[in-house]
């Protein structure tokens, strides 16, 4: 009898942790494609929301690159590789970003490395890198 409950009692717990993950990878999906839409349409004020607010306060957004962004118009956003896990609770993901400065109408590319973590208290992915470096070359 102990063992059977033991065994019942392994089973509900992989249960739940399947279901834990599911709900997580879920809300992964969901985020990235917020926030791919979000840079699709160059929002990058409403971007910074999904920045982790750790992030924010190590590394805050100046009016200068707030000014910076809006100079340039995203033309794609490509995030075909997709992302991949670094552990339960971080991904990675590499999206090329082209830009055009508004001013000259030159287009280059961004390679913007991202780096996604997981809230288990708030149930949240949060950009731990922070938003795009439109400034490299």
């Amino acid at each position: 009898m102990l063992r059977t409950a033991r065994i019942v009692g392994l089973v509900a717990l992989m249960l739940v942790a399947g279901c834990a993950t599911q709900v997580r990878g879920d809300s992964l999906t969901n985020t990235l494609k917020a926030y791919a839409s979000t840079l699709r349409w160059g929002d990058f004020a409403s971007a910074a929301q999904f920045v982790d607010p750790a992030t924010l306060r190590e590394h805050p957004l100046t009016d200068l690159d707030m000014a910076r962004y809006q100079q340039v118009r995203v033309t794609d956003y490509n995030d075909d590789a997709g992302p991949v896990p670094l552990s339960d609770t971080e991904v990675r993901q590499t999206v090329r970003i082209n830009v055009v400065n508004i001013h000259t109408q030159a287009e280059r590319t961004v390679i913007d490395n991202q780096v996604w973590r997981y809230d288990a208290r708030t149930r949240h992915w949060w950009l731990a890198s922070g938003l795009p470096d439109i400034t490299r070359q």
